[in-house]
């Protein structure tokens, strides 16, 4: 007999298959999972709005409809929270605001549209920073979500409710957005896998910033073969986002084994030039001969990543600017620090520097392009730290080297982001307190698959992702 514990912790493959042969419904499921985030939630406040009701409804009508004989989807019967950035048709969506706090929309994004239509129910939202801002996970509406494998410590962010939910097994999947690391860093803090997709993969809409690259959306899960499920659902072009990929989301459902032999792979500590925690680079450099024992050639070495920091800053101040001075204007008092000072730094710039930026970004692109021309791969941290406690807003300083901004500390991930490349975090390992840490697979330009199949074979190999949050 298969138990509740049991239903919450196996893989979406294995969720989805077990619906799909009625060897369990989706109201088992969904009864299971509800179960578990009422016994568990309140010690991590993962999920901030919960709907029971609604999601057992769905449940009883995903049954009816198989039970008739009605084609189902992908994910039929497999239950999900959406990011509260990610606005839902009916349901709460905040962005950690009080400025939001009772808004509901009334209409679904599109990754939630995908998401329902292959058959995934939605049973709430997930915890985020107000606004996404930063990667620790807290807002004055719902506070702070907690690390489950160390309450006293943070869990990242900005997705930082969906990595704690998939953690805990209140959900098999979970839906996230990344634009300095927000689907990487929280993943790398709570032992699950988090895929910054390449920019138009999984198409973004509703958006102010339609041609934008910098901010995508992705899918988090606990095993890399959970993430290629729900992106075969999630991805695909669409009108309604200029920069979205022609090729549709099907393929992502191919198997993912792979002949690894003689694959060159960079492997980077710090990208040359940032600082990293000793225990980050401890836990990473423990599993080089892995990647080797799977034939990788695996050889030291990263891209030029010179002005990544300067076109990181100035593009993601651009896009404060545009997305929140009229909040500013109005609602000031609202707002925290931290966005305000973005906003600002927003107001500040000029054409020429925003100009200058984007040519420096072209020109990092290409650096990086004949970089990866050698090594198929690069591989390097997804956090320059550990979890840390959950009281500090973020890292002002590592290995005694202070830092300029709140977002100076995720480098590792928003220096990646503005080279477009696709980008996963999987479980690595554990530092010595016994908190989780990630690594960063980042692929050759639109090869989402190719990181895919490396971060399964790393997966496989290792199993780190098999070890479960103390008491949860």
């Amino acid at each position: 007999m298969i138990t509740h514990d049991d239903i919450c912790f196996l893989t979406a493959v294995e969720l989805a298959q077990l619906i799909r042969t009625k060897q369990l419904s989706a109201r088992e499921v969904m009864a299971a999972h509800l179960a578990q985030i009422e016994h568990v939630n309140p010690k991590v406040n993962a999920i901030v709005t919960l709907l029971p009701d609604l999601a057992m409804q769905q449940a009883r009508a995903a049954d009816e409809a198989q039970a008739h004989g009605n084609e189902i989807g992908s994910l039929h019967g497999l239950p999900v929270a959406h990011k509260d950035l990610t606005i839902t048709k009916g349901i709460r969506t905040t962005w950690g605001s009080p400025i939001y706090q009772d808004f509901v929309p009334n209409q679904d994004a599109l990754i939630v549209e995908r998401l329902k239509q292959a058959g995934a129910l939605t049973i709430g939202k997930t915890n985020t920073p107000e606004f996404g801002a930063g990667s620790q996970t807290f807002n004055p509406v719902f506070g702070a979500t907690l690390n489950p494998y160390d309450l006293t410590k943070t869990c990242g962010g900005s997705s930082g409710g969906a990595a704690v939910a998939l953690a805990c097994g209140l959900l098999p999947i979970a839906d996230g957005s990344d634009m300095g690391g927000s689907l990487r860093n929280p993943a790398s803090f709570c032992n699950v896998v988090g895929f910054r997709t390449s920019p138009g993969r999984v198409p973004v809409w509703p958006s102010l910033l339609g041609w934008s690259s910098l901010s995508v959306q992705g899918p988090m899960a606990r095993t890399v073969q959970d993430v290629a499920l729900m992106l075969s659902a999630i991805a695909g072009p669409d009108a309604r986002a200029p920069i979205s990929i022609a090729e549709p989301g099907a393929p992502f459902n191919r198997p993912l084994e792979r002949d690894f032999t003689d694959t060159r792979v960079a492997w980077s500590r710090d990208l040359g030039m940032l600082p990293v925690d000793g225990r980050i680079t401890a836990a990473i450099d423990k599993q080089q001969p892995t990647f080797e024992s799977i034939g990788c050639i695996v050889e030291e070495g990263q891209p030029d990543f010179t002005d990544a920091d300067e076109i990181f800053k100035v593009l993601r101040a651009w896009s404060f600017e545009l997305t929140f001075s009229g909040l500013l204007q109005q609602h000031r008092d609202k707002i925290k620090d931290t966005v305000i000072w973005n906003v600002e730094e927003g107001q500040k710039l000029t054409g020429p520097q925003i100009g200058r930026a984007e040519v420096k970004r072209t020109e990092l692109y290409h650096r990086v392009r004949q970089f990866m021309d050698t090594y198929e791969f690069l591989i390097l941290p997804v956090t320059q730290v550990p979890p840390f406690d959950i009281t500090q807003p973020y890292i002002t300083e590592i290995n005694g080297i202070q830092l300029s901004s709140y977002i100076d500390w995720m480098s590792t991930c928003y220096f990646i982001t503005v080279t477009g490349l696709p980008a996963i975090s999987v479980p690595c390992g554990f530092a010595p307190e016994g908190l989780p840490v990630g690594v960063q697979i980042v692929g050759r330009h639109q090869d989402d698959f190719g990181v895919l199949q490396l971060a399964y074979a790393f997966q496989q190999a290792t199993g780190f992702w098999q070890q479960r949050p103390p008491g949860r």
